[in-house]
């Protein structure tokens, strides 16, 4: 009986990646969308550095509460409902960023997509962690997480074949393409039901569960290290761009990089996923980290090049992005199913925090006269805080059985 079940459930499971998947491109388009179209959007407005980090900022600060809110309501109400409102919501106010007339209204725009987006990624990570067994559990997160960077890829390449005159169509497109995902979602989306999850109701998601003695240290580690992380990650999605042509690229050889960074990144979170759920999980580990600072210190030193440089981002991605899924699984782990939605939800709040700061802090530092090689340098302590947060979490010691508890 149980034989027969097993096509029916791997099918379901599928399904559901590919949905999730589906999901994180079209938010990794719209997080994209925000840096790619920067170019444009100073030619239009012409805003100053600080203005412009904070507008990069805003979609994180309704990210923070989308995060929180929508992993607590996942656990109470179901993972789909939550999904596809989110999805939808971000679509829609996602096409107001394309309507905006000046700054202000720029800015307020981008703040309201975060809301939808925020509920997003706890949802699409708690559902691939739930869709599969625990043999290959950081595969099938990673390969959902991909989904990103794979749809900033999308956004660059579109401002490659359009030129950033057309800023407001990426952000058009960057909301279209979400509606439709989530009417698929609402429609065709099926809610794996995990074993020895608690039925959702009012004793579901209770924050106070991932403070208790055998979970705060892990929780606290975990919140620091996607703090560090997003901060990283988010900074580069926004200015690298803007970054390297300080450094003396053209805005089409910055494009090419920015795609480098994505592709890279997206297989570099692969591997990493998969190598999770073997023997080289320690190896990945430490590949990942190594891979930061030396990006870093090439992007600031080596000469300006567009295929040295571009090479340089990718090394950055694959290494960022994988931490960020080394993370996420690390999350997922340290959380049964019946709080999984509110843990990992609690964690993207922190990757928010750190994704509010980054490009609030490079647009500090280069309205403080810094050039675009200080500004990746100045990167290299928050980088360390983020190993040291994945290294602890990943040392030899089972974050399963803090998950059963």
């Amino acid at each position: 009986m149980s034989q027969a079940a097993s096509p029916v459930r791997s099918t379901g499971a599928a399904a559901t990646i590919a949905f999730c998947f589906a999901a994180a491109m079209c938010e990794g388009m719209d997080v994209q969308n925000a840096g790619v179209a920067a170019a444009g959007i100073r030619s239009a407005f012409h805003p100053t550095p600080g203005q412009l980090g904070w507008f990069f900022a805003a979609a994180n600060l309704g990210l923070i509460a989308g995060a929180l809110v929508g992993g607590r309501l996942s656990d109470r109400i179901g993972r789909k409902p939550v999904l596809t409102i989110s999805v939808l919501a971000f679509g829609a106010f996602s096409l107001l960023n394309g309507l905006a007339g000046d700054m202000t209204q720029l800015t307020a725009a981008r703040l309201l997509t975060g809301l939808g987006l925020g509920a997003a990624m706890p949802n699409l990570i708690a559902l691939a962690a739930e869709a599969m067994g625990e043999r290959s559990r950081n595969a099938v997160i990673a390969t959902s997480y991909i989904g990103m960077p794979v749809g900033g890829t999308g956004a660059s390449l579109l401002v490659l074949a359009l030129g950033p005159e057309h800023w407001r169509l990426l952000f058009l497109i960057g909301g279209a393409a979400p509606l439709a995902v989530g009417l698929l979602l609402a429609l065709f989306l099926r809610e794996p039901a995990p074993r020895g999850a608690a039925p959702v109701g009012r004793d579901a998601g209770a924050v106070s569960e991932l403070f208790t003695e055998d979970r705060l240290a892990r929780t606290l580690v975990i919140w620091a290290g996607f703090f560090a992380a997003a901060l990283v990650l988010h900074l580069m999605l926004n200015w690298l761009p803007l970054l390297l042509q300080g450094r003396g690229l053209s805005k089409s050889d910055a494009a090419v990089a920015q795609v480098a960074f994505n592709l890279l990144g997206a297989g570099g979170a692969l591997v990493a996923g998969l190598a999770l759920d073997t023997r080289l999980r320690l190896a990945g580990v430490g590949l990942s980290l190594a891979a930061i600072p030396l990006a870093l210190l090439l992007l600031a030193g080596a000469p300006a090049q567009v295929v040295g440089l571009s090479l340089a981002a990718g090394l950055l991605g694959a290494g960022v992005l994988a931490v960020n899924v080394i993370l996420y699984g690390a999350a997922g782990d340290c959380y049964p199913p019946r709080i999984r939605g509110v843990g990992v939800g609690a964690a993207v709040g922190a990757t928010r925090l750190g994704a509010l700061t980054g490009p609030v802090l490079a647009g500090v530092l280069l309205s403080a006269g810094r050039s675009s090689a200080e500004v990746l340098t100045s990167l290299l302590p928050v980088v360390l805080a983020a190993a040291l947060s994945v290294a602890w979490l990943n040392w030899p010691r089972s974050a399963r059985a803090v998950a059963a508890a």
